[in-house]
């Protein structure tokens, strides 16, 4: 059995449209069979079923909205004891450019719940699983909002979670053969806009990407052994120059003592 043959099987969350579905796509052509999770059942189906046509691959389906917990719980269960899984992709996500103060509650809880909570125990199901196998990878969809608070700070709040989870799992599990990525997508041209707020047309288009270029990107880095991938950043020295200050003002916040300028 070749290489190609033996991927073992993708998880794909968010995956009836957008850069969930280019997911889908692309790694159906690498070899992987795929489970494909979303909310909308026709739109899940139609992507399937073209998978399964183009590329020969067996392509599941489950239809579940990961803001309710009985339906991340059955995602959860499905991931955890499908022994063939080897890579997920934590792809499903809402946004949102409310502030705290005029934000609805429970929109807020459901956006945390998708960004932070279903991400975090997907993860939590699948690694246990990857680590016994010594295989595999996951792949966390962020976004560059993680760096900056312009946009909504629930929303960025959730994404900054994202990289710092990532990153941090990445440490856990250094010395395997397990893999963590965090990618950070600018601002893609998808249905992900629709519901957002935003209106596409009134951002810079020079920063705009289409699904299919990021996420060609995305499994580039991820094959380059990136754990943090920015697809839209020109010079990587950039990344790890800021890595390193971070690190260093990380360590300047340990004393013993209050600063003088508190005069405590």
């Amino acid at each position: 059995m070749s290489t190609k043959d033996n991927k073992g099987t993708a998880v794909i969350t968010g995956a009836s449209s957008g850069i969930g579905a280019v997911y889908a796509d692309r790694l159906a052509g690498q070899g992987y069979d795929l489970v494909l999770v979303a909310r909308r059942a026709d739109r899940l189906q139609e992507v399937a079923d073209r998978l399964a046509y183009a590329y020969g691959r067996k392509v599941t389906t489950i239809v579940a909205d990961l803001a309710d917990d009985a339906d991340l719980r059955r995602v959860e269960q499905a991931i955890a004891t499908d022994e063939s899984v080897t890579l997920l992709v934590n792809n499903a996500g809402m946004g949102g450019i409310e502030t705290v103060a005029d934000a609805d509650a429970d929109a807020a809880e459901s956006m945390i719940k998708v960004n932070v909570v279903a991400l975090t125990r997907l993860t939590r199901a699948a690694l246990p699983g990857l680590l016994a196998r010594n295989r595999g990878a996951i792949v966390n969809i962020a976004s560059v909002v993680a760096y900056g608070i312009a946009v909504g700070g629930i929303y960025s709040g959730t994404k900054a979670y994202v990289v710092n989870f990532t990153e941090a799992l990445q440490k856990e599990i250094a010395g395997t053969a397990v893999r963590a990525q965090v990618v950070l997508p600018g601002p893609i041209r998808t249905e992900f806009w629709d519901a957002s707020g935003i209106s596409l047309d009134r951002i810079n288009q020079d920063w705009v990407m289409s699904a299919d270029d990021l996420v060609d990107a995305a499994l580039a880095g991820l094959a380059q052994g990136e754990t943090v991938t920015a697809p839209g950043l020109a010079d990587p020295a950039g990344l790890d120059t800021y890595l390193g200050a971070r690190d260093q003002f990380y360590g300047s916040l340990f004393a013993g003592k209050p600063a003088t300028r508190y005069a405590v």
